[in-house]
């Protein structure tokens, strides 16, 4: 199994794993000040959706984002990322 890390305008590196991970490029966001997200249902069990819901009250360099109401950072795998 490999996994293929692609760095933005640069070459392909690999690696363990069976998937392919990139490197977000500038402009590369999934979200922004305001938006509303979900926090996946395994996190906060027994809650519903909209008890699950905050807004995104500031995002990170580091690809992570501070959440109105609750306390620390989080990643996008911490979300329903829903389209």
């Amino acid at each position: 199994m490999r996994r293929m890390m692609r760095l933005a305008d640069g070459p392909s590196m690999r690696g363990a794993g069976d998937h392919a991970l990139s490197i977000p490029r500038a402009g590369d966001v999934w979200a922004r000040p305001g938006m509303s997200v979900t926090f996946r249902a395994e996190l906060m069990p027994g809650r519903s959706t909209p008890e699950r819901t905050f807004r995104v009250a500031r995002v990170l360099g580091s690809l992570r984002v501070l959440v109105e109401g609750i306390a620390g950072e989080h990643t996008a795998t911490e979300f329903d990322l829903r389209k």
